[in-house]
């Protein structure tokens, strides 16, 4: 008997043991499939990072940008010209002030010229600002793909309370129905519930509406498959902490001078017309060039004619130079110069006084949305308490089922007016990182 036993509980333990791994198994497999479709916001904007259409344009501006510098700078490097023809001369032998020539080299390099090199700085100075709005695309992609992904979440989330609203409404609509049919409710009682009802109804359209418009914009950021259903978080911890770190007007005002890509533009350019006003100015020193020349005369032209000693192989090597004695354009070159150097001072100015207003405003438009979203969530916890006292009252046969589940329309209403309210602090937390330049480190 003793054995019967033990070899019937050994049995019930492997049972057990198998039936929880069947469970197990059974519930990782649905685990598995949605950690597949799981779409966090650093992955989404990576993959936008990856994908960006704008963003490769740009970076192949600033490639362009980077070889119309080398065609400036060539003119400082050596240049080797071949060539041959053929020509017919009557009396000298000369065309265009050059011997007719079978076959010639020419060798010509640039090495002291003041205006030109200026010119070089100048494209390179420029260069940089096509780089700067690289930059800019980029954290443009950036806080495009974010702001469709938290209001994404916040869309779908919206929609949940959305629907528990609904099945509340149509559960305070029977009770109203009875109440009406016992003369205990006037009938408009009823046609008051199923406007609200409607309206519901239309909120939930909209919200599936913006639902799909969402994940159609975040598909085509990151170039996801559109059979792909997109599993998004309604909110970022680290980007939330990120966030939620506060600075001082001053702090950021600092931050946005250093990292504004406007003024850094506006510096570059006034770095430009310095190197062309220098340039400008050392304009009426000469200029130096190395030159050099290989000619193969031909004899059909006559020069046994007109020469005693010819030589068909001709190599002339040496410096140019030309001194300037008047030029009127190096003086108009030089007052252009000036001029363009004292507007991009002006500018440099301006946008630097425009990026503290600017950042000033988005500092109190955050304040602001901060102290709307404080002011939201206990609004919400206010609806959640009264939804508690209410399910209280309902389990003690204190409160009827219409007053619970119009505590539940409340909460859910309340909800809903938080998600806005914490939607629009994130909006406006990203424009005022990526102003202040520390929208990259977000998101490394």
């Amino acid at each position: 008997m003793i054995a019967n036993a033990m070899n019937r509980s050994a049995s019930r333990r492997r049972i057990l043991v198998t039936l929880a791994g069947i469970l197990a198994l059974a519930l990782a497999v649905p685990v598995h499939a949605q950690g597949s479709d799981k779409l966090t916001l650093r992955q989404a904007i990576t993959l936008a990072l990856q994908n960006s259409r704008d963003l490769k344009v740009a970076r192949m501006q600033y490639t362009v940008a980077l070889n119309e510098v080398g065609i400036d700078r060539a003119a400082f490097l050596p240049n080797l010209y071949t060539g041959s023809g053929a020509a017919y001369t009557n009396g000298f032998p000369s065309v265009g002030g050059q011997a007719p020539a079978a076959f010639q080299v020419n060798y010509n390099q640039v090495l002291f010229n003041p205006l030109l090199k200026g010119d070089q700085h100048a494209a390179e100075e420029r260069a940089k600002n096509q780089k700067l709005e690289a930059d800019r695309v980029r954290d443009d992609v950036e806080v495009r793909t974010a702001t469709a992904y938290l209001e994404l979440g916040k869309v779908r989330h919206s929609l949940e309370l959305m629907r528990t609203e609904q099945a509340s409404g149509e559960k305070i609509l029977e009770v109203i129905r009875e109440r009406v049919a016992a003369n205990q409710e006037l009938p408009i009682e009823v046609t008051r519930q199923q406007l609200g009802g409607a309206r519901i109804q239309e909120r939930i359209v909209e919200l599936e509406d913006r639902d799909q418009a969402l994940s159609d914009q975040l598909r085509d950021l990151t170039g996801l498959p559109d059979d792909r259903s997109m599993e998004v978080e309604a909110e970022d911890p680290t980007l939330t902490a990120s966030l939620s770190s506060a600075l001082s007007d001053s702090e950021l005002i600092n931050l946005a001078i250093q990292n504004d890509r406007g003024i850094e533009e506006a510096a570059n350019e006034r770095a430009a017309r310095e190197h062309i006003l220098h340039g400008a100015k050392w304009s009426y020193f000469p200029t130096v060039s190395l030159v050099a020349q290989y000619s193969l005369l031909t004899k059909s032209n006559g020069y046994l004619d007109f020469y005693k000693n010819f030589d068909r192989n001709n190599v002339a090597v040496g410096v140019q130079v030309t001194i300037p004695i008047f030029a009127a354009k190096t003086h108009a070159n030089l007052v252009l110069a000036r001029s363009e150097m004292s507007l991009a001072d002006l500018n440099l100015g301006v946008k630097r006084q425009q990026v503290r207003v600017d950042v000033r405003e988005k500092a109190r438009n955050v304040r602001e949305l901060d102290a709307k979203r404080e002011v939201a969530r206990l609004d919400l916890q206010l609806a959640q308490e009264g939804l508690n006292l209410s399910q209280a009252k309902f389990d003690q046969g204190r409160a009827t089922l219409q007053e619970i589940e119009q505590a539940r329309l409340d909460e859910s209403e309340k909800w809903v007016g938080f998600l806005d309210a914490d939607f629009a602090r994130q909006q406006a937390q990203l424009v005022l990182l990526e102003a202040t330049g520390q929208l990259a480190k977000v998101f490394q």
